[in-house]
């Protein structure tokens, strides 16, 4: 069964390392840390040589394969890592990492990082590194385990904060780990070894939200009034504007306006949603979305959009950033629909 960075973390204790690692995910900050924690410890048990071979077009698995039985000049012991960008090694690839995991080397680590990682994407391979080694998955952290990590790591650097301290910089990362990691160690500087409540976390954590028009669209989708319109303000600070924020969130309406006829018209759904392209970890955005409201109420959206263009092109009257705010808060909870008549 894949194991979990914090059960990864359990296992380099032991003094010894496993013949092969997969690190997998779309997480990046997780994945790199999780890799960097294997090499820290192959460093420390004496693994004192590594060879990095990448991936890619032409890449030649050969030479990772004579690698596996090569003589080290400096050292008895090697680690491998082997880079996936994709996950996929394809045929050639996956032959020659199972047949390291059927026989590895005693002297050698293989150490595999994938930036990707699906039901697609496990095979014969990845279950020959379940077997010889660990397979170790890495998913984006949901909402609600985002406090939990923030409090955990501020610890680990020496830093005790309160909990509503913990929840505003959770807040202000928007799931960014990169920027909560950054936030993390600058605190460690500045906190000076003293607890930190929310009036210090106030003052020293800058807003690190990365802020973007298709996690605006998201948020608004997936029901959460207040985060799109957080992010909104947040785009419109950043310099954006209106027609092409505009365009990819009337996009989505469209297609909604689309799938709620297609759907209360008795049609098939899932049919409508794979013709549209709507990507099957998306499909159950989509499908909250359809269940608060029919193709009436999508339309209707479908006319604030119409009316919010105008606006900001100077052909209609109102402010374009108002109206944009009441469209996304009726997206996203459709009792509030009175709120485009205004």
């Amino acid at each position: 069964m894949p194991i979990s960075p914090q059960q990864l973390e359990r296992q380099l204790a032991a003094d010894r390392l496993a013949s092969v690692y997969l690190i997998a995910g779309s997480e990046d900050l997780l994945r790199l840390e999780a890799a960097d924690a294997v090499r820290a410890r192959a460093r420390a048990l004496g693994f004192a040589e590594r060879e990095v071979f990448e991936s890619g077009t032409g890449f030649d698995w050969s030479a990772l394969q004579a690698s596996f039985g090569a003589m080290s000049l400096f050292s008895s012991r090697r680690l491998l890592d082997l880079r996936l960008p994709t996950g996929k090694p394809g045929k050639e690839g996956g032959a020659v990492i199972e047949a390291f995991c059927a026989d590895p080397p005693p002297d050698v680590c293989l150490l595999i990082s994938a930036g990707d990682w699906s039901r697609q994407h496990e095979g014969g391979w990845s279950r020959a590194v379940e077997k010889a080694g660990s397979f170790v998955q890495v998913w984006p952290l949901k909402g609600s385990e985002l406090p939990g990590w923030i409090a955990r790591r501020l610890r680990s650097r020496g830093v005790e904060a309160a909990q509503d301290a913990v929840e505003l910089l959770a807040e202000r990362v928007e799931g960014n780990l990169l920027a909560a990691a950054q936030e993390i160690d600058k605190l460690a500087l500045l906190a000076n070894g003293q607890p930190v409540d929310l009036a210090r976390m106030q003052h020293l954590v800058a807003d690190s939200a990365r802020f973007d028009v298709f996690g605006l669209a998201e948020a608004a989708l997936g029901g959460d009034a207040a985060r799109a319109l957080r992010m909104l303000r947040g785009l419109r600070a950043e310099g954006g504007q209106v027609p092409p924020l505009l365009a990819w969130v009337g996009s989505q309406v469209s297609l909604l306006a689309q799938l709620s006829a297609i759907r209360d018209s008795g049609g098939n759904l899932a049919q409508a949603m794979r013709d549209a392209r709507v990507f099957e970890a998306r499909q159950p955005l989509f499908k909250r979305a359809l269940a608060r409201a029919g193709v009436a109420h999508y339309e209707r959206l479908l006319g604030a959009c119409a009316a919010i263009e105008r606006s900001s092109k100077g052909r209609g009257d109102g402010d374009p950033w108002l109206q944009f705010e009441r469209m996304l808060v009726a997206l996203a909870d459709p009792s509030a629909g009175a709120l485009l008549a205004r």
